[in-house]
């Protein structure tokens, strides 16, 4: 990792902005593509200014054509450029998906690796901000699904830089998610040069002993406030997962050693998704360590809401310490 030096206080979506400036600057093989990301600076100014410093050449605005803009990054980066395309939302991604699935997870493998396919796809992604119908999907489970892909999910601005740099210097593809409910919800020290967080580590964000709590994306900061509210009743472990694929089994086996009880929190639907998979693994890895079930926080099994019953559907702080007493009171 670079040596850290200056810092500004930026929030998530600056992060990404700064780490898109950071990777082009260095690298002039990086170019950024999609809907509205040139002139306009992207949907949620994520793109801002790059386009007057690197030009049209390197901030593509492109159809609003998700099959054509995957498809034409995955040409570009077998080709050696590193392209990062932008889908506006994740609920947006759907006519690419077989570009994702079909071509860029297997190039690799139906090259014989005489062919990678370096790029990132980004997309906003989750709920939480009243958005209409298709913008607030949280399908990160369908992509961890497909070998050949890597998926990062970053919670903080400091992660966001540093995921996305580890993104975009990677040789194979990357499903790059924004949760953007906290894109501008709070600001962290970003370090203005460049530097990485590896894909595949999760960190623990807070230290406990009673259970272990695993989480990603906007769900980690209701996560730490329900451990906080429950401080001097029962000690939370939480464990921000960062990439969902690859996991980082050894921090997630670790943590439930010691805690001996688990949850898991995610926005997305509770069946077939990622929760199912940790508690999977919880169960090959450590057994016999194992106090109580595995509890599951999650969104419920119906499409996305609108409106008025989005705080209902997502995990908050009181539906999560409901949870973990749950876990814990078995």
């Amino acid at each position: 990792m670079a040596a850290e030096s200056r810092a500004e206080d930026l929030t998530l979506v600056q992060a990404v902005q700064d780490g898109l400036h950071t990777e082009m600057e260095r690298d002039d093989d990086v170019v950024v593509m999609g809907e509205d990301v040139g002139q306009n600076g992207g949907v949620f100014r994520a793109t801002e200014g790059l386009y007057d410093e690197f030009g049209e050449n390197r901030v593509i605005d492109t159809p609003l054509a998700e099959s054509g803009i995957v498809g034409t990054a995955i040409g570009m980066a077998a080709y050696g450029m590193r392209p990062i395309p932008e889908i506006q939302f994740l609920g947006f991604i759907y006519p690419a998906f077989d570009q994702i699935v079909s071509h860029a997870a297997r190039l690799r493998t139906r090259s014989r690796g005489r062919f990678t396919c370096p790029l990132v796809v980004r997309a906003p992604y989750g709920g939480g901000i009243r958005a209409p119908e298709h913008h607030s999907e949280s399908t990160e489970a369908m992509f961890v699904h497909q070998p050949g892909l890597q998926v990062v999910i970053p919670s903080t601005p400091h992660d966001a830089k540093g995921l996305l740099a580890s993104a975009v210097r990677s040789p194979d593809p990357v499903i790059f998610l924004e949760p953007k409910l906290i894109y501008r919800a709070f600001r962290e020290e970003v370090p203005a040069d460049s530097y990485t967080v590896p894909i595949g580590e999760a960190a623990v964000r807070r230290e406990g002993s009673d259970i272990s709590v695993y989480t990603w994306g906007a769900m980690t900061r209701p996560t730490l406030e329900a451990a906080e509210n429950l401080a001097g009743e029962i000690d939370v472990e939480v464990v921000d997962l960062r990439t969902v694929s690859p996991l980082d089994e050894e921090t997630i086996v670790d943590s439930f050693k010691k805690t001996g009880r688990a949850a898991v929190v995610h926005e997305a639907p509770k069946t077939g998704g990622l929760g199912a998979e940790i508690t999977a693994t919880l169960q090959e890895e450590a057994l016999l360590y194992q106090e109580a079930p595995v509890e599951r926080i999650t969104g419920f099994d119906t499409p996305f809401p609108l409106y008025a019953l989005e705080d209902y559907y997502l995990p908050e702080p009181a539906r999560i310490e409901d949870g973990i007493r749950n876990a814990v009171g078995f």
